[in-house]
């Protein structure tokens, strides 16, 4: 996907699907504005810690703690990474976690599965690409008789990467090879085991740097959140992954949730107008480069939505995986109290 520009923001906003002048504006006040809440509310939590995967959307979170942004949310405010789902999932059951990044499509299943869990705002618009050595590959169609490699067997990815083979009537025409994890798919690539990945930001971003820094090139060949439009007929927005937050928080503390959303759409905004800041704040909180972060922030779609407000697009995504793994979304379509 190209680097955004102030078109293609006009363009989104124009769908509905990203904040417009206004919104941004209103949430930018708000969050100037809440150091006049109520004080005994906000004087209730003391410490917060925010949770999410070493991936694009906790740049988000990262950089909001980092920058101060969160100051009204509680005395004390970290972000820590969570390594695997079954951590998260643990996290969330045991209580210990009340604040996410996560899945959309995992917020789902939590959520109708009664864990007591509500899908606060979406954090990314869609980060999936698909990488190859291959630079003339510009299509699905340019796919067959190739393999692809794709993380997270029978998960979003590749739930996405098969409805646009579907579409393209190409099932069957491209092998489909399955890696555990983007790092697994990358390390493939570098090693030259495998020719072209299907990969989410920033593990795409790692995998040109890491090939350009020995010599070898790796492309960004195809934007899935374009093709996710075309296959749907709507809007090239895919919100993968959202922040949730448990039910018990919201009773607890609603204030706090309210401050905690405003800081975070603020930092969005602050992330993706200045990249490099962004990943110098973040890359100690993942681990990861800052250079890697830098370079994966124009592509990974950084938002601070409330989840109400894309409803539709989340729906889009959430039939499209019900229809072939019900189980995925805890084996029903969610109704309207999954979104806060």
């Amino acid at each position: 996907m190209k680097q955004v520009s102030k078109t293609d923001i006009t363009e989104a906003d124009a769908a509905g699907y990203a904040p417009t002048r206004r919104t941004l504006c209103a949430g930018i006040a708000a969050s100037l504005a809440l150091p006049f809440l109520n004080t005994r509310a906000r004087a209730a939590l003391d410490h917060l810690v925010l949770y999410g995967p070493p991936a694009g959307p906790s740049i988000t979170l990262a950089y909001a703690v980092g920058k101060g942004l969160l100051r009204d949310v509680a005395d004390k405010v970290e972000f820590r990474v969570w390594r695997t789902p079954d951590e998260m999932r643990a996290g969330l059951s045991s209580g210990m976690m009340q604040a996410s990044v996560m899945p959309t499509t995992t917020a789902a299943n939590l959520h109708t599965r009664g864990l007591g869990l509500k899908l606060a705002s979406v954090m990314t618009n869609g980060l999936l690409y698909i990488v190859s050595r291959n630079d003339r590959i510009a299509a699905i169609a340019d796919l067959e008789g190739q393999t692809v490699t794709v993380p997270f067997p029978n998960d979003t990815p590749e739930l996405v990467f098969d409805a646009a083979l579907a579409h393209h009537r190409m099932t069957g025409k491209v092998k489909v090879e399955r890696a555990g994890t983007p790092i697994e798919a990358v390390q493939m690539l570098l090693a030259g085991r495998i020719d072209t990945a299907l990969l989410p930001e920033p593990a795409v971003s790692a995998a040109i740097f890491k090939a350009s820094t020995g010599g070898q090139a790796l492309h960004r060949v195809i934007d899935m959140q374009k093709e996710w439009g075309t296959v749907t007929d709507t809007a090239p927005v895919m919100p993968q992954a959202g922040l949730a937050l448990t039910q018990s928080f919201l009773d607890d503390h609603p204030e706090q949730a309210t401050a905690l959303l405003a800081g975070l759409a603020r930092a969005a905004v602050e992330v993706n107008a200045d990249p490099a800041a962004a990943a110098g704040q973040a890359a100690s909180a993942l681990e990861l480069p800052w250079p890697v972060l830098e370079a994966s922030i124009p592509y990974s779609n950084l938002v601070a939505i409330a989840a109400s407000d894309a409803r539709g697009p989340i729906e889009t995504l959430l039939k499209a995986v019900a229809q072939s793994h019900p189980e995925m979304v805890g084996g029903r379509m969610p109704d309207a109290s999954l979104y806060l």
